[in-house]
């Protein structure tokens, strides 16, 4: 029985994750209860949601390197203007989110590279956010700290949440039309333009909706941490782009996996808290996060090797 690249692509990131799970219970068998699972995937919404967000970046050919930075700045609105005057906070996410479609059509109209593009919002966002919060503080709105400590029966919140994402962007992204033709755009934009659609439209679309589940990374942060700082998510750019990868997702071809994605960010996430659990340096866990992404990488470079060598029979 022949195993498509697409389910292996799927297989290997699940896998990796049930792996590092057996391991986490072996060594720590109280984790395997509501509260150690709560602990160990507390930070997963948040990261799952910028990795989605980076996702559908990657899925029309680009990158983006403002994911860490914006997220940032989302989470600062979030515990300042969207606490205090919830109608000025939306109409900034409404600004926001209009801004990164303007930059998808910056990015495709002047043939600028998007890593190039990126960067440089990086450094915008980050300074906005600074100004909005020039020290750590704010506070969460109450809704959205209700939300995300909410303890539904059986299964942790963050565990709910996680599956509700892969469910949703695995519907828009390969079952919906629209995500026929952002992923058409990644892989063959030229078929796309001859059927009679407008690339600028759909490459707007795709940033506008990243840009959205990049805000609700930022509302779901600050819902688990009650206040915010300029630096709280800098480190979500390499998290969301690892986590594409691992999930099956390609920086070329717009051959992406929601629900791999999801998974991915699962792993990284796992991979954190068990050693923070364990109280083990930050250090540490950034490289266990590599180490992680190596691994499946060459398994999964394994796997499609021997896979063309059964097509070449």
């Amino acid at each position: 029985m022949k195993i498509s690249s697409g389910t292996i692509r799927l297989i290997i990131p699940a896998a990796s994750l049930a792996l590092l799970l057996a391991a986490v219970f072996y060594m720590q068998p109280r984790a395997m209860s509501y509260t150690g699972l709560n602990l160990l995937f507390n930070l997963a919404v948040p990261i799952a949601l910028a990795t989605v967000a980076q996702m559908l970046i990657m899925a029309v050919n680009d990158l983006d390197l403002s994911m860490g930075a914006f997220v940032s700045f989302c989470a600062c609105v979030t515990a300042t203007f969207l606490q205090a005057s919830p109608a000025i906070g939306v109409l900034i996410f409404l600004g926001a989110i209009a801004a990164y479609a303007v930059i998808g059509v910056v990015i495709h109209v002047r043939e600028l590279p998007s890593i190039v593009v990126t960067l440089g919002m990086s450094f915008v966002w980050g300074g906005l956010a600074v100004l909005m919060l020039p020290s750590p503080g704010g506070e969460a709105p109450i809704w959205a700290r209700w939300l995300m400590t909410s303890r539904p029966p059986f299964v942790p919140m963050a565990i709910v949440a996680s599956i509700v994402i892969a469910a949703v962007t695995h519907f828009v992204i390969m079952r919906s039309s629209v995500g026929v033709l952002i992923r058409g755009i990644g892989g063959n934009v030229r078929s796309v333009e001859r059927a009679g659609w407008s690339v600028i439209r759909i490459r707007a679309g795709t940033y506008a909706l990243a840009g959205f589940f990049a805000v609700l990374s930022g509302i779901t942060l600050v819902g688990l941490t009650t206040s915010a700082d300029a630096n709280i998510a800098l480190r979500y750019t390499l998290l969301s782009i690892a986590g594409v990868i691992l999930g099956g997702g390609e920086f070329v071809g717009g051959k992406v996996s929601p629900i791999g994605a999801v998974i991915g960010a699962l792993t990284l996430t796992l991979a954190g808290s068990f050693l923070s659990f364990m109280r083990i340096s930050p250090d540490w866990q950034i490289g266990a996060q590599g180490a992680i992404l190596i691994v499946v990488l060459a398994l999964r470079l394994f796997l499609n090797r021997l896979e063309k060598r059964e097509k070449g029979r």
